[in-house]
């Protein structure tokens, strides 16, 4: 069972203050989260693609090469790239690039986005946005498997037996997909017999076993072996001595966020009833104590069948030692209760 962080690197106004940092500033904290992710023993931590102002990371692969160099083991991500506006040939040369920088730990998580900010920035048309990720999908993993590509496509001019360059330290790079949760992008990943990530941050996370279930299916149709498949989960959360602490510190950024961005998608106010209930067991938001929150992951494990559990943190804006401690907790007392108590049940389960 892998353990690790998310985050969007977010420059949201601080609830107290109302200070915005800069996104120099969080960029340059971003780079120490990932270095201590790495020194409590997580197994990888992901940034994800934005293009707008209230996040501070546009290309993920030059913030996680920041960090490359400085640590030792854990495997660096995109935590999603926004693969349909984006040229499928530059995404695989950036995450190469960090490939070599890393010695072999890049990953490329790519997805369609529930942001659209990168479409008019980069000239695409919103009609086409499933077309785009299809194909462009098509090319990055022909990419992967070769190094001279032949390929022609409807939205990007075509290429003809072309050499694409640096080639990555792992063959082939690895790209997972990102996933909110929609059936068919579930079952085409499975198809393609490429590893899964849940956008798990809302309802009940035992809602998505079926889906776990449906992509596991179409892998075995498709010929793939679904017990070599990872599949991830992305879930808000925060981690403190206390679960009241937790409670208390994560509420407020997380509502600010919430509602903003209910504003703009139109949902409901989110008010501290439904905080409270998302950070019940049952419920998607991962807050608490290092107990509590082990706890959650393991039964996510058990009930959905999440292999890898990402904890992103922070939603909004939070004071960065509070995040700093956070990732310290999860690495030194959630992950090893989690991966122990894991272990135990994999071994039980094959007796």
């Amino acid at each position: 069972m892998e353990i690790g962080i998310s985050t969007f690197v977010e420059t949201t106004p601080d609830v107290k203050t109302g200070e915005v940092k800069s996104h120099a500033e969080r960029i340059r904290e971003v780079v120490e989260e990932i270095i201590l992710a790495d020194e409590v023993g997580l197994d990888v931590f992901g940034v994800g693609e934005h293009h707008r102002q209230d996040f501070a990371a546009s290309n993920p692969a030059v913030i996680l090469a920041a960090a490359a160099p400085q640590t030792k083991q854990i495997r660096l991500t995109s935590a999603v790239t926004v693969l349909s506006s984006a040229d499928p040939v530059r995404v695989f040369q950036d995450f190469a690039t960090l490939d070599g920088i890393s010695n072999g730990r890049a990953e490329i998580m790519a997805g369609r986005g529930s942001f659209i900010e990168s479409f008019p920035l980069f000239g695409y048309d919103l009609k086409d946005y499933d077309e785009l990720f299809h194909e462009k999908l098509e090319l990055l993993l022909k990419i992967c498997e070769s190094e001279k590509v032949t390929w022609e496509g409807e939205f990007r001019p075509a290429i003809e037996n072309l050499g694409i360059y640096p080639r990555p330290v792992q063959e082939p790079l690895p790209v997972w997909i990102g996933s909110g949760g929609n059936t068919q992008s579930v079952i085409r990943a499975g198809m393609l017999g490429l590893p899964l990530v849940l956008a798990i941050i809302g309802g009940s996370p035992v809602q998505f076993a079926p889906l776990v279930k449906l992509y596991e299916r179409a892998a075995l149709q498709a010929g793939h072996d679904p017990t070599k498949l990872p599949v991830a989960s992305h879930s808000h959360g925060f981690v403190a001595e206390t679960t009241e602490e937790a409670a208390e510190k994560y509420f407020a950024p997380t509502q600010q966020v919430m509602n903003k961005l209910g504003q703009e998608r139109g949902w409901g106010y989110y008010d501290r009833a439904s905080y409270d209930a998302a950070r019940s067991f049952d419920g998607a938001l991962y807050v608490g104590d290092a107990q509590t929150v082990a706890d959650k992951i393991i039964h996510l494990r058990k009930q959905v069948g999440i292999t890898r559990f990402m904890l992103h943190v922070p939603v909004g804006s939070m004071p960065h030692d509070d995040v700093m401690k956070s990732i310290e907790l999860l690495g030194t007392e959630v992950a090893p209760r989690v991966r122990e108590e894991v272990s135990k049940w994999e071994i039980e389960k094959e007796s």
